[in-house]
């Protein structure tokens, strides 16, 4: 290798920004590296896995080479299964079966499946799992415990288990992550009984344990139980699990507990702490322990710990003061900076920012209809009908579609899919039917009004209830109210974010 090439490889792994990373290539460009694949699969990682704003521009370089190889497709694989948009990395596998003469190897499977377990897609899980099949890669270990993480992630805890007992030597991942599976799909039985049966346990193992579905007396229990000397991953599990179910003063004081046990949180601790204080509306503890982290322990914060700050403000309405704090933030926001600002826009109803963030999103991801439908839905509540019809038209004109809702719920092991206003068949009449039942009765009992501000103005009253009264969720949990026995947890997986009636029927039918 000559001088240039080590010194363009010692650049590239130092480059932190896009900015040096375009002179970097642009120096490639000039010395002919550029159409070497080493380099050229180099450029691609750097660009899609470790500079958190470069994605589009890895797929840009990965279309110009010519003939890709199976690093540069698995890596862009990777780079959209851990991005916003974990479908382009399904759909870039889907391009590479068809178009390319390279055989897809474990890792091409193991990043796209943790895609459709990202994108919570059973459909496109299943079909995956069908490829592996194909090519001898269902007993891989590596792909075996990556199947069940997927079909743990899409609810599915049956297929997760099958797949679990034809490995043939499940090695302690395998056996955590079919621990989690059961954990997300709700059978903390299950979970319980994999960890018991468990011919060796880590770490790992008990964090699980302590991660797993909202049941503190147990996470208590289990940690508790732990050696004296817990590790600085079991504190942080703690504190997450706690934080993620709303124990946000409890998740503060295991904090505490850590920091006097002589145990030095690290940066994953420092993101559930302000997860904790986000969720809990607890401000200044938030950002007390924001500078903390830097102050006392010097760690210097990453682009989760900048996002847990924007949540931090933006949910308890200081849009202004979570804009500023972007737009000095030291390292460049990604689109899930701006998407979480524009969510707190969205809930306490500020048109003027959201449509300035709206602006840096639409630079930094054009094509997301997701972005697009929360401006619509920001303008109907506000009664800006003709900025919606606008927003609606654009839409259109780039050809944007909007991602129809789905959830999905098992029940007996099965899955089944409800999507709003799909055909009829035996399955959606049977839900239509129970809750034709469930709405009258909240609204006889539990005082429901439904919240129609943000549908279409140009229906008529009725019709906007009718419209709320079918989404995805509510469908979902009324088929399982149907099937299942009285008293049973119900867990619907969804694919977008709960619109507020859903919220409040939910919470109404929980009562």
């Amino acid at each position: 290798m000559s001088n240039a090439s080590h010194h363009s490889l010692a650049l590239l792994t130092k480059c932190k920004t896009l900015k040096t990373l375009k002179q970097i290539h642009a120096s490639l460009v000039k010395t002919g590296l550029h159409s070497d694949p080493f380099f050229a699969g180099k450029l691609i990682l750097h660009c899609a896995v470790t500079i958190s704003d470069a994605l589009q521009y890895a797929h840009r370089l990965f279309l110009h080479f010519p003939n890709p190889d199976i690093f540069m497709y698995n890596t862009l694989i990777r780079g959209f299964s851990e991005s916003g948009i974990p479908r382009n990395s399904i759909f870039t596998f889907i391009d590479m079966r068809r178009k390319s003469m390279v055989p897809p190897d474990s890792f091409s499977f193991a990043f796209v499946l943790k895609a459709a377990a990202n994108y919570g897609s059973f459909r496109a899980g299943i079909q995956l799992h069908s490829q592996a099949l194909v090519y001898g890669f269902d007993t891989h270990l590596f792909v075996g415990t990556t199947l069940i993480s997927m079909y743990g992630e899409c609810g599915s805890v049956y297929f997760a288990k099958k797949v679990f007992e034809q490995m043939l030597d499940p090695n302690i991942v395998a056996w955590n992550a079919i621990s989690t599976a059961c954990f997300r799909c709700g059978d903390v039985k299950g979970a319980r009984e994999m960890f018991d049966i468990m011919p060796f346990k880590n770490l790992t193992s008990s964090n699980v344990m302590l991660a797993g579905s909202g049941n503190v007396e147990m996470t208590r229990l289990v940690f508790e139980s732990m050696p004296d000397r817990k590790s600085v991953v079991s504190w942080t599990s703690m504190i997450e699990g706690l934080a993620m179910h709303g124990y946000a003063e409890e998740a503060i004081q295991v904090f505490h507990e850590m920091e006097e046990s002589g145990i030095r949180p690290d940066g994953v601790t420092f993101v559930s702490i302000l997860y904790a204080c986000s969720h809990g509306g607890l401000i200044e503890q938030g950002c007390s322990y924001f500078f903390k982290m830097k102050d006392v322990y010097d760690i210097e914060p990453t682009i989760e710990h900048y996002g847990c700050m924007v949540d931090l403000y933006g949910r308890a309405g200081y849009l202004q003061k979570a804009y500023d704090f972007v737009c000095k933030m030291p390292i460049p926001p990604n689109a899930i900076i701006w998407r979480t600002l524009l969510g707190a826009c969205s809930i306490h109803g500020n048109i003027e920012l959201a449509e300035q963030i709206k602006e840096r999103l639409s630079k930094l991801e054009p094509y997301d209809s997701g972005d697009n439908v929360l401006l619509s839905n920001i303008y109907a509540v506000a009664g800006k009908w003709k900025d919606v019809a606008s927003v609606r038209r654009s839409m259109a004109d780039q050809k944007i579609k909007k991602t129809p809702g789905w959830s999905m719920i098992e029940v007996d092991r099965i899955m089944y899919s409800f999507v709003a206003g799909e055909k009829s068949n035996k399955t959606t009449a049977e839900a239509y039917e129970k809750l034709k039942e469930i709405m009258w009765r909240l609204r006889v009992e539990g005082g429901y009004v439904p919240e129609v501000t943000s549908v279409l103005h140009d229906l008529e009253e009725e019709e906007k209830e009718d419209s709320v009264s079918k989404h995805s969720e509510k469908l979902a949990v009324a088929f399982g109210i149907s099937r299942l026995c009285k008293g049973t947890v119900i867990r619907i997986v969804k694919n977008l974010r709960i619109c507020g009636d859903c919220h409040k029927v939910m919470k109404l039918i929980s009562k």
